[in-house]
């Protein structure tokens, strides 16, 4: 079941650490926020770098189609300050991931992410995100292209299964293949996708958790950067997740809590100078950039929409959400809206 492990460790234990330099605790993937569709744009993105340094951000998922016959610059935009910063890719078709990739590079990202875990109809009927785990030597040749491509790393973000096909003797396979092609991150759901049955949504939820699976996975791979999503609500957890492999990767909770980011340099990352900046303080740094973003024609809620949850758990969150949402959206808003909307979290 496990013969051809061994044939895809590239470098023992001991070898990778005497070639790799970077200390274990700044691994550019040990904690990670998930590309999510509709969320994780540039605005959040700008926001969720006020609250940690070192954290690797995502963008969302962007098709091939899109970079290569849309508007590309607004796609690929982003603010420097948003660095350490990784572009997601969704496509099936090497060349075209080779082109889009270089366009990533060019644009300044970190790395540059092929998309096999979404599971949604539109994904499927483009013959990509995770039905693309029923094609392993598909997903490796569009790997291949895209490290040819570019210098920055490529990485692959997945599910532990699909339908049926959920064994852990396919899982490897799928691992053991794309590991060949040269890469070296496996950024892996705990969750397997049905995707006949479920919507996206309930793809999130439904499935059970399968932790262990991700835990074997490292067991077995030791020699591959493996990075645990789904079902993250806490530094906690995260503490304890990284006992067993080399990365979390956090999604819904940094949307709805974003300041449980504020602790991960310290947490996370060893920086025990590090401050922790109060709610109030974000939002003063977060204000020249809503000004600047205002001046492009940005709609106020463009940005507020995101920092909805800063408050969250706080006293006069509910206050400061409702504020901001019944305000944010009318025109001429601008950024007084959220500086009324602080008064409320005095009370």
């Amino acid at each position: 079941m496990f013969k051809n492990i061994d044939k895809y460790r590239m470098l023992s234990s001991a070898d990778k650490a005497a070639n790799d330099p970077e200390p274990n605790q700044f691994k550019a993937h040990r904690f990670c926020i998930a590309p999510m569709l509709d969320w994780t744009d540039r605005h959040c993105r700008y926001f969720h770098r006020l609250l940690t340094r070192h954290a690797l951000l995502y963008t969302e998922m962007v098709t091939t189609g899109a970079l290569i016959h849309g508007d590309r610059e607004r796609f690929l935009a982003f603010d420097p300050a948003e660095n350490p910063v990784a572009f997601q890719l969704g496509g099936s078709h090497p060349d075209d991931l080779a082109t889009c990739a270089r366009m990533v590079e060019d644009h300044g990202y970190d790395e540059v992410n092929l998309n096999v875990g979404c599971p949604s109809d539109r994904v499927q009927n483009g013959r990509f995100g995770a039905c693309l785990m029923a094609e392993p030597q598909l997903v490796a040749d569009c790997v291949a292209a895209m490290r040819d491509s570019v210098s920055i790393p490529v990485t692959v973000k997945s599910r532990i299964g699909i339908d049926e096909r959920d064994s852990y003797e396919e899982l490897v396979n799928f691992v053991a293949t794309v590991a060949e092609a040269g890469c070296e991150t496996f950024i892996v759901h705990a969750r397997k996708a049905w995707l006949k049955g479920l919507s996206p949504k309930q793809n999130r939820d439904v499935p059970p958790l399968r932790y262990e699976v991700v835990f074997q996975l490292k067991e077995d791979f030791p020699d591959l950067d493996i990075v645990l999503n789904g079902g993250i609500t806490s530094l906690s957890q995260a503490e304890e997740a990284l006992t067993r492999v080399d990365g979390v990767m956090i999604g819904r909770e940094a949307y709805h809590n974003p300041y449980l980011l504020a602790e991960v340099d310290r947490r996370i990352f060893g920086e025990t100078d590090a401050p922790i900046v109060s709610r109030e303080e974000i939002l003063e740094r977060l204000i020249p950039y809503v000004r600047r973003q205002l001046k492009t024609d940005t709609r106020l809620h463009s940005v507020s929409r995101h920092i909805l949850g800063l408050f969250h758990g706080a006293a006069g969150a509910r206050a400061w959400r409702r504020h901001i949402s019944e305000q944010a959206g009318k025109r001429g808003a601008d950024e007084s809206v959220l500086l009324e909307a602080l008064k409320f979290t005095w009370q």
